[in-house]
């Protein structure tokens, strides 16, 4: 048998279990996972040492094109992706213009045909003008889902009362995701704070309960209306236990940021880099998010990639942006959770690649079987890394981990048989496609 890619002597990551083994890979497909020994191909990678896992995927990023390609576009932003192993992203609908209609899906569409690195998928953002299209622009190629601000958004992209909300679950069919903060709490709780006070008062202003109460919300409407709801970046011990008795109808998203950072220690060392929203919690909320982790109410990990320019970022509280960098560390960090024994390296392949395909509609990723799409992130489990600024493709350039020393690095991203980063250097040119998600 002659193949494009055959890849070899690698421990892979299988839903039942670690297994060494040669996979065969023709036309962008896996074809075979037990190759032979007189078997030939046009390349042949060595995967002596390393951990093949199905790609990992980043399902929360914001690269801001159209908009500021000063902080990063869809071009560098799949590179820092695939720098940090991934080989498939979810680009978030806040940019300028917001991606809301087919004028801007069409456009997203092709720049990202032209410009990224890995495979590439996109937002819809609900507005209240937009929801009886919601059904039509779902459906569009490369959509992965409906976006939701129903809190902590400016503009047409807010959609906080329930009414409007309903509006939105009653058109389309698929899962709908959601930032869930409480929009009427929020404006509320901020005459309690000013312009300039510790940067810590951040999680003090988004407090547990206008989180809590946010996703209360939602579920109520998604239960109300039968439409599934995912919740983005969920942070608080009291939403990850109120939501295992809605499993039926919600899937979680967790941050690497929240299972990384602890405040107020992340505001004292970080300032105003630590700034994001929901924002980073106590300990006690650090816990929580890791038992969801463990027991299964977190479906997705995700890294919720925001740059912003560093200037803006080190201004005074409520004036600095709100938004980390993560979406080329988000695989690193996460490798050296695993070394610490927070999670098995199953449960990683879970979080980040297996569910994300399940929930959003990918049949053919998440796994190494025969017939799916050759998409992998070989790690080597072993290997200790110190992430640095100087590392970062974002023209942001910089990330709240620098100089964080972790055990555990990417070291291939190979995207539809095409190998596009080895050992720190990218690969050929960006050639990566619109995701196929079912209808």
């Amino acid at each position: 048998m002659h193949y494009d890619l055959i890849l070899k002597n690698g421990v892979c990551v299988f839903p039942w279990g670690e297994e060494k083994t040669n996979i065969g890979i023709k036309n962008g497909r896996i074809i075979s996972l037990t190759v032979e020994i007189s078997d030939e191909a046009e390349q042949i990678l060595d995967a002596q040492g390393l951990h093949v896992l199905p790609g990992l995927m980043d399902c929360h990023v914001h690269f801001r094109e159209p908009g500021n390609a000063l902080v990063e576009t869809i071009e560098t932003g799949t590179k820092a992706a695939a720098l940090g192993g991934l080989t498939t992203v979810f680009d978030m609908p806040n940019t300028n213009p917001v991606t809301a209609d087919l004028e801007t899906v069409q456009w997203k569409q092709k720049r990202a045909s032209e410009t990224s690195w890995i495979n590439f998928g996109f937002y819809i953002g609900a507005t209240r003008e937009n929801t009886k299209d919601l059904a039509s622009l779902e459906s569009q190629k490369g959509v992965c889902g409906i976006k939701v601000y129903a809190g902590s958004s400016t503009g047409s992209l807010m959609v906080e009362d329930d009414a409007s909300l309903e509006q939105v679950m009653l058109h389309g069919h698929r899962r709908v995701c959601y930032h869930a903060e409480d929009e009427y709490r929020l404006q509320e709780r901020k005459k309690l704070f000013c312009e300039g006070m510790p940067y810590e008062n951040h999680s003090k202003w988004r407090d547990e309960e206008t989180a809590f109460l946010g996703t209360r919300r939602i579920i109520a409407l998604a239960r109300k209306t039968g439409r599934p709801a995912h919740i983005l970046h969920t942070t608080t011990q009291e939403e990850m236990e109120w939501l295992v008795d809605h499993k039926d109808i919600a899937t979680v998203e967790v941050l690497a940021n929240h299972l990384t950072q602890i405040a107020p220690e992340c505001y004292e060392r970080l300032k105003g880099f630590a700034v994001m929203n929901p924002p980073i919690r106590d300990k006690r909320h650090y816990d929580a998010c890791w038992e969801a982790v463990r027991n299964g109410v977190v479906d997705v990990v995700s890294s919720d990639h925001a740059p912003h320019d560093p200037s803006l970022k080190a201004q005074p509280w409520l004036c600095c942006p709100s938004g980390m960098l993560g979406v080329q560390t988000i695989v690193p960090l996460m490798l050296n959770h695993v070394n610490e024994g927070r999670l098995s390296l199953s449960r990683l392949v879970d979080v980040m690649s297996a569910n994300p395909a399940r929930i959003y509609g990918m049949p053919s990723k998440g796994r190494i079987q025969v017939g799916y799409d050759a998409d992998f992130t070989l790690v080597d489990m072993q290997k200790k890394r110190i992430i640095t600024n100087d590392w970062i493709a974002s023209p942001a350039g910089w990330t709240p981990y620098d100089q964080v020393e972790v055990k555990g690095w990417p070291m291939v991203t190979i995207v539809k048989g095409r190998v596009v980063m080895q050992n720190d250097e990218m690969l050929g040119r960006p050639k990566g496609e619109l995701v196929n998600f079912l209808p």
